[in-house]
């Protein structure tokens, strides 16, 4: 058996999408998981998982800590007594696992694989290159194949969370519902907070009873948003049990952010209000039937922007609530094949 070390030091969502690799990494031994503070709670959720070690680096997310000698040594520690075989990095077609893959191999990891554009020296034993085209899921999952890891037999590579989920039944209706999420850890990525309150009343006016998601630094805007026509569940769930909230919805209504991969997790149709700054064949719900609303050719294509660098984040507010609104009825009821993204 091969001991083997997965990375993933990126938000929730990005360790969500990573899932169906880390089940192909299960093909060579136990994986274990190294995840940033901001993939903490994701890493709980995921199948295939033997334990979770988590380290905050310097070189990576929103608002990188200073670079700490002391918890560098400490990691390499961790790593050096956990005697892994071989180690995999992965991350986003925008990053450099070379950092990563540097302490690896100060702690003794015999072998390291990922993906990188920049030359690796000897830090890489598998210096894989990303085929075009793939959604970060299916890239992930090409790394893992190259790295000797291989899907099971009738694991078509979706995502998944571990069950059973929490019992969420005080928080939903028995009756059928949609969740909206309107916030995003990337502002640029997010209706307006008017923009989600209007999309909420439209789906209440056609008969459909809506909750509001957020995290606990959401209140405020999940309160604004619900108003008097949708239930208010900002700030009232774990990760977990918004999973389990999201299973039981017919549809979520969300930007590119983690929830929109967690609802693919569970299984549940998205609408997805998705900004440009990144492409939506690499990051849009991934293996869930799915209709993309924005406006993908906006002048802010590509940009990586945190902030709307346009005046009104025209992408987003150009999808009106009516167009919301038939999106869900739309997969709410068969959704054909063609808009499966």
């Amino acid at each position: 058996m091969t001991a083997v070390l997965a990375v993933r030091l990126d938000s929730d969502g990005d360790v969500l999408l990573t899932g169906p690799a880390l089940r192909a990494l299960g093909h060579l031994g136990p994986v274990d998981l190294l995840v940033s503070p901001a993939g903490r709670r994701a890493s709980d959720l995921l199948p295939g998982v033997r334990s979770i070690l988590v380290f905050d680096p310097p070189w990576s997310g929103l608002s990188p800590v200073p670079v700490d000698p002391s918890a560098v040594a400490d990691l390499m520690e961790r790593v050096a007594a956990g005697h892994y075989d071989r180690a995999v990095v992965f991350t986003s077609f925008h990053q450099s696992p070379l950092p990563m893959a540097l302490v690896l191999r100060l702690a003794g990891v015999p072998f390291v694989a990922a993906t990188s554009e920049d030359y690796p020296g000897t830090l890489l034993d598998v210096r894989h290159r990303r085929p075009d085209g793939l959604h970060e899921v299916e890239a992930a999952l090409d790394l893992a194949v190259a790295a000797g890891g291989s899907p099971a037999p009738g694991d078509e590579g979706r995502l998944a969370v571990r069950h059973p989920l929490p019992d969420v039944e005080p928080l939903v209706p028995r009756s059928r519902y949609v969740v909206v999420h309107p916030g995003a850890s990337v502002p640029s990525r997010a209706p307006s907070p008017d923009q989600a309150r209007a999309i909420v009343a439209g789906l209440t006016a056609a008969g459909r009873a809506v909750l509001v998601t957020g995290g606990p630094d959401e209140r405020d805007l999940t309160a604004a948003v619900a108003g008097r026509a949708g239930v208010d569940l900002g700030g009232r769930t774990s990760l977990a049990e918004l999973a389990a909230v999201l299973s039981g919805a017919e549809v979520v209504v969300v930007g590119n952010t983690g929830p929109a991969h967690l609802a693919a997790a569970v299984g549940t149709p998205v609408v997805s209000l998705f900004s440009p700054v990144v492409p939506a064949r690499r990051w849009a719900p991934f293996g869930v039937p799915s209709i993309v609303l924005g406006d993908q050719g906006a002048a802010c294509v590509g940009t990586r922007a945190r902030e709307c660098p346009l005046p009104g984040h025209p992408c987003l507010t150009s999808v009106t609530p009516e167009q919301v609104r038939a999106a869900v009825d739309a997969l709410a009821t068969a959704v054909p094949e063609e808009v499966v993204a």
